[in-house]
């Protein structure tokens, strides 16, 4: 596996990058990094595709700025269309996972020229409605915890989670995990709005099979680096999103797309009385089709690698077959 750096204005980008061929870029969320991917790096490079995976700025060895600005929906879909200039020729396919779903949505709908095709995970694609989602989640978890909105003073979860880097990662990851959530689904909002992000969270020992000491190490040496605040800004930067992307409300996305997520997965809940995956093709005109995973939580492309890949390669093989690799046997 290679590295490159790709700039985009101010901002240089980490990228991790394996294979030749067209190109696919996967886009991480939070707390993670482009080593998030390293199976789908394996699989589909071995396919005869080009894979990068990219640090999202603020993260890994990518630049760090420090205004919330910085990290708009607009910035980040920017870094994600510089990085498919530089390597792919001018498009690419496009993997996004948690905040990275709704990162690499965006993309398709503000470089519609660079995407080929879309895969969100953990994330269903939903266009801008009438109020952004903090303003939304301040009506939903009126009087209870609510992680985005613990999220919103700046420096507060940074410290919390800068305290013990690999404990936190440790208890993030298991708390959003198929392994926690069968018994203990609502454990993590039945918290008072005063408790901090970690109250009450496990800590494994020893960790799911899924995620290695190993694994852990890299995530951990990472984030002991960087810090917390560029993540979180991203968060923090979604009042700004609602204003910039105005022109987008209730749009529609043409590209081809697909949905995956694991069954246990806490996003699927946010809004209480409400299954977010039961129409992840809303509002999708070319969707082709959702795959939930039994048994899997938010992770899932590391819980459950190899039914993601499967689920990822029936996508890419189903596009049209000019914009597909031949040793990929597409149909």
């Amino acid at each position: 596996m290679d590295f490159t750096k790709v700039r985009n204005g101010d901002v240089e980008l980490n990228v991790a990058v394996q294979g030749e061929g067209p190109l696919i870029v996967c886009v991480h969320g939070w707390p993670e990094l482009w080593y998030s991917w390293r199976h789908q790096i394996q699989h589909f490079s071995h396919l005869g595709y080009k894979v990068a995976a990219l640090d999202v700025r603020g993260y890994g060895d990518s630049s760090r700025p420090h205004p919330i600005e910085a990290y708009t929906m607009r910035n980040i879909a920017s870094d994600v269309a510089a990085v498919i200039e530089a390597l792919g020729g001018g498009e690419a396919i496009l993997f996004g996972h948690d905040w990275g779903a709704p990162i690499v949505w965006n993309t398709s709908l503000l470089h519609a020229d660079k995407v080929r095709a879309v895969a969100g995970l953990s994330v269903p694609y939903m266009p801008r409605g009438e109020h952004s989602f903090l303003k939304l989640a301040e009506q939903i978890y009126a009087g209870k915890f609510f992680y985005q909105l613990y999220f919103q003073q700046e420096g507060v979860a940074e410290a919390e989670f800068e305290r013990d880097v690999r404990d936190a990662l440790r208890r993030i990851y298991y708390s959003a995990s198929g392994d926690f959530r069968s018994e203990n689904a609502g454990a993590f909002m039945a918290k008072a709005p005063s408790a901090g992000f970690l109250d009450g969270l496990p800590a494994p020992q020893p960790f799911p099979a899924w995620m290695s000491e190993q694994d852990l190490d890299v995530f951990t040496a990472a984030f002991e680096k960087s810090g917390f605040r560029g993540p979180l800004n991203r968060y923090r930067a979604q009042n700004i999103d609602f204003d910039e992307l105005a022109d987008f409300k209730g749009r529609k996305i043409t590209r081809p797309a697909c949905f995956i997520a694991g069954e246990k997965d806490p996003v699927r809940r946010f809004i209480p009385g409400i299954d977010l995956y039961e129409r992840a093709g809303d509002h999708l005109e070319d969707f082709r089709g959702s795959t939930i995973i039994p048994g899997v939580g938010h992770w899932v492309q590391q819980e459950a690698p190899e039914q993601t890949n499967r689920a990822l390669e029936e996508f890419v093989r189903g596009l049209q077959p000019e914009r597909s690799p031949a040793k990929a046997g597409v149909r």
